[in-house]
């Protein structure tokens, strides 16, 4: 479903565009979505809208047996959020150890507080922090838009599905040019 409207109170949520998650290989192009959630950035910003800039600083307790990532300590700015992006001063950074960004985090308190009742969704990885921050968005009753050309994966089968079945169910998809027209 295109997007059709944006509520007053809007807040744009980037997951994890962070550089070690961006010098990993994706579907689309990873500069596109940065360029893209760059775009959306800097309009929110002057709307004076909230940015939220989430990263993720390591997995969360328990069980896993998947294997390491990358074999090893991270680089030392692993998690740093990506320089074209950020953060500015007003900007909201949300630390993560988890998929989504509001399990076991402060986003759902900041963005009360500051009466948001819609995010706009952009990041990495489509299938998993981006669909996870969604879906707990849609729980948590927050009117949900994807920035679908500001979101790619690691894998094109997992992208397309959470593009084309999922994010329908949770909210509005459409490209960053149609959310900035409906910003005004």
């Amino acid at each position: 479903m295109t997007a059709t409207t944006l509520d007053p109170k809007t807040a744009l949520v980037v997951v994890d565009l962070q550089n070690g998650i961006v010098s990993r290989p994706t579907v689309h192009p990873v500069a596109d979505v940065v360029a893209n959630a760059v775009t959306l950035a800097d309009v929110f910003r002057a709307k004076d809208l909230p940015v939220v800039l989430v990263r993720v600083t390591g997995g969360a307790p328990g069980r896993n047996e998947a294997p390491a990532q990358s074999g090893g300590r991270p680089p030392a700015d692993w998690a740093d959020i990506v320089p074209e992006l950020g953060p500015r001063d007003d900007d909201i950074v949300v630390t993560k150890r988890n998929w989504g960004a509001f399990h076991g985090t402060d986003l759902d308190l900041q963005l009360r507080r500051r009466g948001v009742t819609q995010i706009v969704v952009a990041g990495v990885a489509t299938s998993i922090g981006v669909e996870s921050t969604a879906r707990f968005a849609h729980e948590y009753g927050y009117h949900v838009t994807i920035a679908t050309d500001a979101v790619t994966d690691m894998d094109a089968d997992t992208h397309r599905n959470s593009v084309e079945k999922i994010f329908p169910r949770l909210g509005e998809t459409d490209t960053t040019e149609a959310i900035v027209k409906l910003l005004g």
